[in-house]
């Protein structure tokens, strides 16, 4: 394990011989590292839920910027992360931005032990969160570099499909682990009634919620041992050749964060409502995230030494075309499949949570509903099933085409989304809104499966269009802009909520999805398709 100066995949003997098993190992320790970062990304969805069931003297609408900071920081900080592997080599990489999770997952259980903490507290911590956002472009990079072509949809629907689990893995265990003092500290008492995977808590119970920060600290440091004595670095021309010193690996990664983090917090003081913020209108949040994504790969440019020539050698992926087409696609599948799992508990809890009822002709939405459905019962099935089927669309887009499986997955997206908002303005207008549940989750695990097998198939995508030095980046980038649904559809939900019309959110993205389906039918299916995939 360390460094790794002959590697040559697509050689079938080397891969048989040595390369098969060195790979399948890296990807083994990726995988865990990578889930961690997902969760710890994303963990607010369900800590704001519990927050409100424990009265933390914080509104609702502002709950959900929690979320929404840490989507917008993750996904800017995975366009500095895109380039990593080359600059600083996969092993040294995966090491550092796993031991960088500590820091946000230990400041958030010190947080949550107290109602009196300050809400620019939470929101600096969900802002240091989007650190396990920006893992995901490095990881996928790095993955790439370690398996052939034929390969590549199964490995990375693998890497991603396995990480993106972490959504899953923390909607199930932070419900458990609150309910038990295991890591010291006093619980606090539930004001509303609560859940976990095995039912639902009632009003009065018990619940340590500072676990949810220090939960993940059981498995961040022995996993960043793993990275550190299980992994190597390539050091071919073609991925990692001048890396330097560890140290110094490490110092290039800290400087390329500062830049994203920049970025991304001068975004967000726009955007945020005041005091925290300048309180701009909804629409500006769009100019915004185009002026983040320009900004930052402009200052990356700027950065002077040995960086800016190996910068300017991956930066050439944006002079292909194909690199803005994939980011739009891609935007489509990781995108809602982020977004929606950062906001799904939220809008369970929010929508069906509360009994909708006129007063004095005027309807309310803030009536508890004794009978609505427990979002910590209920959020995990969407990100569980949309993660556990990404690499079963990698596996089928390897034997059938990336473009094909992708096509097939709009359709399904566009109907199951309009299907979510029928269901979900019902509910709204209801008295009774758990009536609509089952039809409203039913169809929300369709659109999810269909975000997880879409992931999947258009890494194939990518594979085939783009070279092997290209691809890894291109990877990284892509998924930079479509994270960027994990600040977008929250934010879009808390508007439309708040505007009492959570259904139009649905019918917008249903209407993005039609334009993805028929840009993808051009480029790789149509009679004019310039990669045929198939």
């Amino acid at each position: 394990m360390g460094d790794l100066y002959k590697w040559d995949v697509e050689d079938p003997d080397f891969w048989e011989s040595k390369g098969k098993k060195i790979a399948n190992r890296n990807l083994w320790i990726s995988i865990p590292s990578l889930l961690c970062g997902f969760a710890v990304w994303l963990y607010w969805g369900i800590i704001t839920v519990q927050m409100d069931n424990l009265g933390f003297p914080i509104p609702k609408d502002e709950l959900f910027t929690l979320t929404a900071i840490a989507g917008l920081t993750g996904a800017t900080l995975r366009i500095p992360s895109s380039f990593f592997i080359r600059i600083a080599g996969g092993r040294n990489t995966i090491f550092f931005t796993t031991a960088l999770l500590m820091i946000p997952a230990f400041g958030t259980g010190l947080a949550l032990q107290s109602k009196e903490t300050p809400l620019w507290i939470f929101q600096l911590l969900a802002f240091l969160s989007g650190i396990g956002g920006g893992n995901f472009a490095s990881s996928m990079s790095n993955i790439s570099f370690f398996f052939p072509k034929s390969k590549q949809g199964l490995a990375l629907g693998l890497n991603a499909g396995l990480g993106n689990a972490g959504v899953t893995t923390m909607q199930i265990l932070v419900p458990l682990f609150m309910t038990i003092g295991v890591f010291g500290g006093a619980p606090m008492v539930l004001e509303n009634g609560s859940g976990t995977l095995i039912g639902k808590i009632p009003a009065g119970s018990e619940t340590y919620i500072h676990n949810a920060g220090y939960l993940w600290l059981l498995f961040l440091i022995p996993l960043a041992f793993a990275g550190w004595f299980g992994m190597d670095n390539i050091r071919t021309e073609g991925v990692s050749p001048n890396i330097g010193s560890p140290l110094s690996a490490f110092a290039k990664m800290t400087g390329m964060l500062l830049i994203g983090f920049f970025t991304a917090a001068v975004g967000l003081y726009i955007i945020l409502p005041q005091p925290v913020g300048l309180g701009t209108p909804d629409w500006v949040k769009w100019p915004v995230i185009a002026g983040i994504l320009f900004a930052t790969v402009m200052l990356l440019k700027q950065i002077p030494g040995e960086i800016k020539p190996n910068l300017q050698r991956q930066f050439r992926i944006f002079s292909n075309k194909h690199t803005w087409v994939m980011s739009l696609i891609y935007t489509m599948t990781f995108g809602s499949f982020i977004g929606f799992s950062a906001g799904f508990g939220l809008a369970i809890k929010v929508i069906f949570g509360y009994q909708h009822i006129m007063v004095d002709g005027v309807m309310t939405h803030d009536t508890p509903n004794p009978a609505g459905p427990s979002a910590l019962m209920w959020a995990w099935m969407g990100p569980f099933i949309g993660a556990l089927i990404r690499p079963v669309g990698g596996w089928i887009a390897d034997k059938v085409g990336g473009a094909l499986v992708t096509g097939i997955v709009a359709v399904v997206m566009i109907a199951s989304s309009l299907g979510v908002a029928y269901y979900m303005q019902q509910a709204y207008a209801s008295q009774t809104p758990q009536e609509f549940f089952v039809p409203f989750l039913l169809l929300f695990l369709v659109l999810f499966a269909a975000t997880g097998i879409g992931n999947g198939s258009t890494f194939r995508t990518i594979a085939k269009v783009f070279n092997t030095e290209q691809a890894g980046p291109v990877l990284g980038w892509t998924s930079a802009v479509a994270a960027y649904g994990a600040f977008i559809i929250p934010k879009v939900f808390g508007e439309q909520i708040k505007a009492t019309t959570p259904e139009n959110a649905l019918y917008a993205f249903a209407v993005f999805y039609a334009l993805c389906m028929v840009v993808n039918w051009w480029y790789y299916l149509g009679p004019k398709a310039e990669y045929r995939n198939p």
